[in-house]
């Protein structure tokens, strides 16, 4: 690869450009022709045309772009994000000890109870005043609690990056914030949204177990390479979460943090002299030994980063004709709820001794919430299991959607309060 192209594929990946693209063609897709594109979207493979009961199917689901790129792909990012959580946890890592882990686990419980209660005051506010949209009742837009729980785990890293600056802890501190987020969104999906047809069947997290087990015996073995622990360990923590009808797109959060990682006691993210950046735009520090848990981001992040295309495309199809009080319910819940929610719980853990990250003070803690608004992508997936109702479905969508300005926002304001000079 010539350098020019080199660094194309680098800006690329550093400015999530196939995200934002796939989520302007699937807005110009669903607007253009929406039969056409959910049709595409849900075509399936194998057995198109077939009754239910005569099609192709992998654990009770029907093979489509839709199942493939929520189901399989999205199985890598989270594995790629889960990486990144278990390098900052190595000696020397803006999460390390593990005391300072805490306080970002604790501003997740608050970027999970602080939206869903905005939820409720504000459908309470919109029942009072009679915005309820007309034909439906208060109790039928109560479904869409869940929606405003989620964070876009790549468009919030990238604002962040932005926001911060390359190393700050602020960073892995959104990003272990985000991925627990999502965790629990994608568990509200099974308990609270979990389809009849597929009850939740717990004991087949067992194989969940039985794939950490065979990742921790690849590592006692001192396994060099990555592909044993994800195409081998990883195939039974997949399983064990399809066959329970649990979400599998978390399968590898489970696995990767077994992989072998760098072998210093140096600080993983420091500043900016200390670090350099990879080509996707991650950062990593100088001279860094290419570990199993390394070389497994390296090898697949431009397959993931390009793949996000096809996730944002699949899942941001929305019909601009769905705006109405339940838009404005979802995204006034992501972004007054996160941004109050995770500064009260972080402080809350900092009284209780857990300490912020280094180089991490209210105003960052502040703006670290408020990017955690992004809900997008994430948030329109919640959406798909939280209403039926079509109508409904749109208008949360569309709420979702417009968080997406959260990340143009804070850009503005961190330039506004100098924050990435500060830090």
């Amino acid at each position: 690869m010539s350098t020019s192209q080199k660094g194309f594929v680098n800006f690329i990946q550093e400015f999530s450009i196939p995200l934002i693209a796939g989520v302007f063609a699937a807005l110009a897709a669903a607007n253009l022709n929406p039969e056409g594109y959910h049709h595409f979207i849900t075509w399936d493979w194998f057995t198109e045309g077939q009754p239910d009961d005569e099609a192709f199917k992998i654990f009770g689901y029907r093979v489509s772009l839709e199942w493939f790129i929520n189901d399989i792909f999205m199985v890598f990012f989270f594995g790629i994000a889960a990486k990144e959580i278990a390098e900052a946890t190595l000696p020397g890592g803006s999460l390390n000890p593990i005391k300072k882990a805490i306080n970002p686990l604790f501003a997740t419980l608050g970027g999970v109870v602080g939206p869903v209660g905005t939820f409720f005051i504000g459908l309470w506010l919109l029942e009072s005043s009679g915005h309820i949209p007309a034909g439906y009742q208060a109790s039928d837009l109560q479904t869409g609690w869940g929606i405003p729980t989620a964070t876009d785990i790549a468009l919030a890293w990238l604002v962040a990056r932005a926001v911060f600056g390359v190393g700050h802890p602020a960073i892995n501190f959104l990003l272990l914030l985000a991925v627990a987020d999502d965790a629990i969104g994608l568990g509200i999906i099974a308990i609270f949204y979990g389809d009849p047809a597929h009850p939740a069947e717990p004991i087949y997290l067992l194989l969940v177990l039985l794939g950490m087990v065979i990742a921790f015996i690849f590592r006692k073995a001192d396994v060099k390479s990555w592909l044993p622990y994800i195409f081998i360990a990883g195939p039974f923590s997949w399983t064990g979460l399809m066959l329970a009808h649990l979400h599998p797109a978390l399968a590898l959060v489970a696995i990767v943090p077994f992989l072998p990682g760098p072998k210093r006691d140096t600080g993983m993210f420091k500043t900016e002299d200390e670090v350099s950046v990879s080509a996707g735009g991650r950062e990593e520090t100088k001279h860094a030994e290419h570990s199993p848990l390394h070389n497994f981001e390296h090898d697949l992040k431009l397959f993931v980063d390009l793949g996000l295309f096809f996730f944002a495309f699949t899942n941001a199809g929305v019909e601009f004709a769905g705006i109405g009080s339940l838009t404005w319910l979802v995204l006034g819940s992501l972004v007054v709820g996160k941004t109050v929610g995770v500064a009260l719980f972080a402080y809350l853990a900092v009284l209780l001794g857990f300490p912020l990250p280094d180089r991490m003070g209210k105003r960052e803690l502040l703006m670290a919430g408020f990017i955690a608004a992004l809900g997008l992508t994430v948030a329109l997936f919640v959406s798909n299991a939280a209403f039926t109702d079509l109508a409904l479905q749109g208008q949360a969508k569309m709420g979702a959607l417009f968080s997406g300005l959260v990340g143009l926002a804070a850009i503005v304001l961190g330039r506004i309060l100098r924050i990435k000079s500060r830090s």
